[in-house]
């Protein structure tokens, strides 16, 4: 009875997909209604954010960035969700997650400044709604929960939003989370990023349980798995939990199935000690600016010229962020200790003057 109730739960979770590996519609009923300009403008921005990607692993090799997660293969995942979201949501990005930030208003030049581990780089402008990344696996699950029941109890039409991967889900704030929001209806959107492996662990070793969308049951929320390559899926399930959020109907797990080409970080991560060069290459096919493109081009949207104009573009914005970024002023310990506190407790006091002596020479 009780493995007959599992299945049942179980294999209510199927993948939705409306665009497949080939560029072509599976499911009409489904697809958003999106124009041209805006179709166009979610692949400028995938393109975009895929040139980021590679100058800023190249950027690291060069010991002119510090901490870099790699993103592609996850743009659809990121860019298409946060397509669907308003100026007005609250975003609580995980450390993968720096595109959506910058889509959402953050300055690219202090992009870079947070991987240098610069102050300045997680100070987050006045007019933009969302947190700096977490580093902490899982945590931003916990501050979602909260931030979203403030926007509840401040009567605003708006969602708060967040990421982690597979691995997060195995962390108790995972939980706490989505049970704390589902409680209290809270308009929240829980992202799962699921790209197989979490640093290194297989996902099949991070729980038995058949899909990660169905973690919700338990939250009483509802949760809903999509392919995460597919950029049309992406964007209508979180189209349709922003919706269900601000009608006071509760949150929503959504959970991506996607990829990431890259090594987990750059801090040291070797993927081909864990991945297949058979996997690899199994998933470079379901690419996601490949399969959109394929589909924009069918319709007469894309072409190569725009491509190259839009890849031009973001190597000049990297070139002019980068050497803003590497111009700003040096981080200073004295920096470090004021930022900690709003009145220093007597030892940093006593530290402060130290090295404020220090500096002065």
């Amino acid at each position: 009875m009780l493995k007959h109730v599992l299945e049942t739960v179980e294999n209510q979770f199927e993948m939705l997909q409306i665009l497949n590996e080939e560029g072509k519609i599976v499911n009409e009923d489904l697809v958003p209604d999106l124009s041209d300009d805006e179709l166009k403008e979610l692949m400028r921005r995938m393109v975009y954010t895929r040139i980021l990607d590679q100058r800023s692993i190249a950027l690291n090799r060069q010991g002119r960035l510090g901490f870099y997660a790699p993103t592609a293969g996850q743009e659809a995942s990121q860019l298409a969700s946060h397509f669907a979201l308003e100026k007005e949501d609250f975003l609580l990005p995980g450390y993968r997650d720096v595109p959506q930030l910058i889509w959402h208003g953050l300055p690219l030049y202090q992009a870079f400044l947070f991987s240098k581990g610069h102050f300045h780089g997680n100070q987050i402008p006045e007019d933009m709604n969302a947190l700096p990344p977490q580093i902490i696996i899982g945590a931003q699950y916990i501050q979602t929960a909260g931030v979203a029941l403030g926007m509840k109890k401040r009567g605003k039409k708006a969602v708060a939003v967040t990421y982690t991967g597979d691995g997060g889900t195995s962390q108790g704030d995972f939980y706490e989370g989505i049970n704390f929001a589902g409680v209290y209806k809270a308009p929240a959107i829980f992202i799962v990023q699921n790209n197989g492996f979490a640093i290194s662990v297989p996902r099949e070793l991070q729980t038995n349980a058949k899909t990660l969308a169905q973690k919700a049951v338990a939250a009483g929320i509802e949760g809903i798995q999509v392919d995460g390559m597919d950029v049309f899926a992406v964007y209508a399930a979180t189209k349709h939990a922003r919706e269900r959020a601000i009608n006071g109907e509760g949150p929503t797990l959504i959970e991506t199935i996607t990829y990431r080409y890259g090594p987990h970080t750059m801090s040291g991560d070797d993927p081909t000690r864990y991945r297949s060069e058979e996997l690899d290459n199994e998933w470079a096919k379901k690419d996601p600016l490949i399969r959109f493109r394929k589909y924009l081009e069918s319709k007469n949207l894309w072409s190569e010229e725009e491509e190259n104009k839009v890849i031009e573009e973001a190597k000049e914005d990297i070139k002019n962020a980068i050497k803003q970024a590497e111009k700003y002023p040096k981080q200073k310990v004295t920096d470090l200790i004021a930022n900690m506190f709003e009145e220093l407790p007597s030892h940093l006091a006593e530290q402060m003057e130290e090295y404020k002596a220090k500096e002065s020479k």
